[in-house]
């Protein structure tokens, strides 16, 4: 689990595909302090595993769905990427839960400064992923925990502060820049407990058939 909070920008150093299959190494230099392998590490908000590591770097392995439904399949050599460690239990939790499994990606609209702040509308790839997308509501934009300004039918709207900009890759995005979307995961959840339907059980089939009856002495 993650919290929002980007903790390194790392830059692309390599990267490999083979069909819908990626290996990326990320350079990287405070994600990488103390790492071990199998670590889990979140690039721009996909929870990838590490696979192999040195002081400045770390490699990770892509499988094919997180291919198709990530922006992980545009990076390019020498790309800014945000990168968080996996949460440990008792830290300070100063964003939201965040998994590091993508809903779906969205393309940046606009970008517009509004005095400090600059505003980012999102249109979503996936229009129906809007019903986890709450006004004021948590979700995250290429891993970063960030708070919804407004939605309309196919898009939501995020103000950015300053801070959050510089220390994050958003910086350098802009209009018709695709990025990583994950909702919160709190409504997904009472999203399904509420319209889940329980399948179907097969009808049961009754033992008592003919030749039961004729080996038992009933007909």
């Amino acid at each position: 689990m993650f919290t929002g909070l980007v903790e390194e920008v790392g830059q692309m150093k390599g990267i490999t595909k083979q069909g819908e299959a990626m290996r990326l190494v990320i350079g990287a230099t405070h994600v990488t302090e103390g790492v071990m392998l199998g670590d889990s590490i979140s690039v721009n908000g996909v929870c990838l595993t590490v696979t192999a590591f040195d002081r400045s770097s770390f490699a990770a392995d892509v499988m094919p769905e997180t291919y198709r439904k990530s922006s992980l399949h545009q990076l390019r050599p020498g790309e800014r990427v945000n990168l968080e460690r996996a949460m440990q239990a008792g830290s300070r939790f100063g964003g939201h839960i965040v998994q590091g499994h993508i809903d779906g990606t969205g393309q940046i609209s606009t970008r517009e400064t509004d005095a400090n702040a600059v505003v980012f509308k999102v249109q979503l790839d996936d229009p129906s992923m809007l019903r986890y997308v709450i006004p004021k509501g948590s979700i995250t934009i290429d891993g970063i925990s960030l708070t919804v300004v407004d939605t309309s039918a196919h898009s939501f709207s995020v103000s950015i502060i300053p801070h959050t900009l510089s220390q994050t890759a958003l910086q350098h995005k802009h209009a018709g820049d695709t990025v990583n979307i994950e909702c919160d995961v709190i409504g997904k959840y009472v999203d399904h407990l509420l319209h889940f339907k329980q399948p179907e059980a097969a009808p049961n089939k009754s033992k008592l058939t003919t030749s039961f009856l004729l080996e038992n002495g009933f007909l």
